[in-house]
């Protein structure tokens, strides 16, 4: 409403029911994430809630917490209302209950989650048809008007006072109120009407879900010099857009694929400054099976700052692990077999092509690993050692892998080994119902030492196929994949000749 300020001699409503605070809050706290890790950018929600376009931007995170605070509050015998205030400004109020921890007996009768919060609109509203006062600098001295608040609006107050109706625009006037009228919160609240058979004080457990919150992994691989090793860190980005901060929370993280009915609805927030927090524990997380998930606990509490980015220790750091670099030429990725016999010769990939580079490593206690790794992005580094700086060489993505599993991260493109596939010669014999293709596939390494080269070749054409002449001999991969492994010598060159013949 302008430059609008209002001064408010803030008075108790009578009859408000008790308002509990964070004070003696014990609070743990469970997030959920349902991030995408290649497109998930906290960068871009942290931008929403700073420009403030759009209040409900909240719901769009992908992710939810799950939050459990226990608070102390005196009871009477009887029926009572109690308010907890400092609670996430982006509730799914179907999901709030409470427990009275003292008394099982203890019956919730109502409960609801309330934000009308204060707001100068708001409380302009609920002065409609009574007395006010506006303080306004005038040409010479500083003057008052009071009288009967009829409008509010398009940045005027049309008041009535004794000398008739006055049009007062709100730009450097401030409103002087006697007090904050009944029903208005300035923080978000939820309210229960509880029939207690015992009276004193009670402690009550109160659960809900939130929007606003996810997590991520990402990981930092630092290859050896040797390439056959590596360093491993792994943090968790942690996102709190729920409208609250959370001091001193025992944290717990889900990794697995959890379904979850998102609700339908908006809801309000507060705002604040984003900010960006950065902790590091050496513990970690504690890890262990839970249902058909991984739960990790942070063995410590931790503050979660609202409107922040925080990243935490997923694991120690491990050191040393092995690791194996693979060159591969896989041309014809993502063919499969089709649906009937493919007897067209120019249905083929021919030409030049570069080989795929890849890091692989064994998930397993025997190479120092061994521990479920959630689903995230890994970045691999490399140091150079004619300065010691460590550079950039590749990323991707993992999904959660469980332990004993290996993980493969494709790192990009070589660049000094190049390879040329040929169909050398194609024929179908329609009626015996046979095709024969031979083709050969020539690596060149133009490295000044050899390399490890894996060719893999999809048999696209039918399903029924036999190779009765291969040099090299190759290695059968599944029911449509066949590859050789090859040394090629430095800036030298090996070629695979095979044929293949298809039936149906």
């Amino acid at each position: 409403m302008g430059t609008l300020l209002l001064f408010c001699l803030i008075a108790s409503a009578l009859g408000a029911p008790p308002e509990v605070s964070a004070s003696s809050d014990s609070v743990s706290l469970t997030v959920y994430s349902s991030a995408d890790p290649a497109g998930f950018d906290p960068q871009r929600f942290v931008a929403q809630q700073r420009m403030g376009a759009d209040p409900t931007f909240a719901w769009g995170v992908p992710g939810f917490g799950v939050v459990r605070t226990e608070r102390t509050i005196p009871l009477s015998a009887g029926i009572n209302e109690v308010t907890f205030t400092d609670v996430a400004a982006f509730i799914d109020p179907t999901s709030v209950g409470v427990v009275d921890l003292t008394d099982a007996s203890t019956t919730v009768l109502e409960q609801s989650f309330r934000f009308d919060l204060v707001s100068p609109s708001k409380l302009l509203e609920r002065y409609l048809d009574r007395e006010i006062e506006l303080v306004r600098q005038g040409p010479q001295k500083i003057e008052s008007i009071r009288g009967t608040l009829l409008s509010a609006n398009q940045g005027q107050v049309v008041l009535r006072g004794s000398s008739g109706v006055q049009i007062v625009p709100m730009d450097g006037t401030q409103v002087v109120l006697p007090e904050l009228p009944g029903g208005l919160l300035t923080k978000p609240a939820l309210v229960w009407r509880l029939q207690s058979k015992t009276g004193g004080d009670h402690r009550l457990r109160a659960t809900y879900q939130t929007a606003g919150m996810t997590w991520r992994s990402d990981y930092n691989l630092v290859l050896a010099d040797s390439e056959a090793s590596a360093d491993l860190t792994a943090w968790v980005s942690l996102m709190n857009l729920s409208g609250i901060s959370f001091e001193g929370a025992r944290l717990k993280l889900v990794a697995g694929d959890v379904q979850r009915i998102e609700p339908r609805g908006g809801g309000r927030m507060l705002r604040g400054t984003p900010q960006v927090a950065a902790m590091a524990d050496a513990a970690g997380f504690e890890e262990q099976a839970f249902f058909e998930y991984h739960l990790y606990t942070l063995p410590r509490t931790t503050d979660l700052p609202a409107n922040s980015t925080q990243q935490l220790t997923l694991f120690p750091p491990v050191a040393g692990f092995e690791v194996a670099k693979e060159i591969v030429f896989d041309a014809l990725a993502g063919y499969g077999v089709f649906g009937e016999p493919m007897r067209e010769r120019g249905v083929t990939m021919q030409g030049e092509s570069k080989p795929s580079v890849f890091l692989r490593f064994e998930n397993k206690e025997s190479n120092r690993l061994g521990m479920p790794l959630p689903a995230g992005k890994v970045r691999v580094f490399k140091q150079d050692p004619k300065d010691g700086t460590l550079e950039f060489i590749g990323e991707d993505l993992i999904d959660h892998t469980p332990r004993h599993e290996t993980v493969r991260l494709r790192l990009g493109e070589a660049f000094d080994v190049r390879g040329t596939r040929t169909v050398e010669d194609f024929s179908v014999d329609n009626a015996r119902k046979q095709m024969s293709e031979t083709v050969t596939f020539e690596v060149r390494n133009q490295k000044a030492v050899p390399q490890r080269v894996i060719v893999r070749e999809r048999l696209y054409r039918w399903r029924n196929w036999t190779i009765p002449q291969s040099d090299p001999a190759f290695r059968k991969i599944d029911a449509s994949t066949v590859e050789w492994t090859l040394d090629v010598p430095a800036e030298g060159t090996t070629t695979i000749r095979y044929r293949v013949d298809y039936s149906w």
